[in-house]
């Protein structure tokens, strides 16, 4: 088991590691990349038409983040119960685990963003005979990193919980993290309020975040993933996996 834990972290760390000089050299905030990609979603008087649009403005910045908090209340609320409830008991590390961390995450996106002078691409734009330019020295807006991804790819630590015990619900976790913080940031990207490098860097953040974390419990988390037997008394035990 410690043997795997160290490979998996060190494949882990050498990803994080490739990840980040991508970011560095080809998704520089307000970059090439990023100006190409947002040109679409602003018209010529550098205004963003998707910005009041109600899919993206309600639908997506409000309510599918109210959905994704239900879901992670949900972990709270279990971890909660567990304290009363015998059958709870032996998953109180993972709910209490599943629900710290999300808040860990979104708490250093969220200080991250507090301190940052990058502003927001509907601040940025300036309407010109030749078409929108872009001032990139506007600090108005602390846009970076994309606070509302955050909410989506929170979910990536479900992934570290059950990788180990359940591979399908783990990679379940992984894969809606990724469609969800990068959608809700795709919808904030047209309507001005993020470029996509605010949101590829949340994605990494959070990505570093879990890694870290669960670098330093794996220990508590994989006598978790053992199962548990029942001694006599109502004693429980964890036996060790193969």
């Amino acid at each position: 088991m410690r043997h795997q834990h160290s490979k998996f972290l060190l494949f882990q760390t050498i990803l994080l590691i490739l990840s980040l000089l991508i970011l560095l050299n080809f998704f520089s905030v307000a970059g090439r990349l990023d100006l190409q990609l947002i040109q679409p979603f602003v018209d010529a008087h550098a205004e963003f038409p998707l910005r009041q649009d109600w899919a993206l403005a309600e639908l997506n910045h409000r309510y599918v983040k109210y959905i994704l908090i239900a879901v992670y209340l949900s972990y709270l609320l279990a971890w909660l119960l567990s304290f009363r409830l015998h059958k709870l008991r032996t998953r109180r590390w993972e709910f209490g685990y599943f629900f710290w961390m999300v808040v860990i995450t979104t708490s250093v996106i969220a200080v991250l963003k507090s301190q940052s002078a990058h502003a927001c691409p509907w601040d940025m734009g300036i309407a010109t005979a030749r078409g929108v330019w872009w001032d990139l020295s506007a600090t108005a807006g602390h846009c970076f990193p994309g606070g509302h991804a955050s909410s989506g790819f929170a979910l990536l630590v479900g992934y570290f919980i059950y990788r180990v015990t359940q591979p399908k619900r783990a990679y379940f976790f992984l894969i809606a993290a990724c469609i969800l913080g990068m959608g809700m940031g795709w919808a904030q990207m047209m309507r001005g309020a993020h470029f996509l490098s605010h949101n590829l860097w949340t994605a990494w953040v959070v990505w570093l975040v879990n890694v870290i974390i669960y670098g330093i419990f794996y220990k508590r988390i994989a006598l978790q993933a053992q199962p548990v037997i029942h001694l006599s008394g109502g004693a429980e035990a964890h036996t060790p996996l193969p």
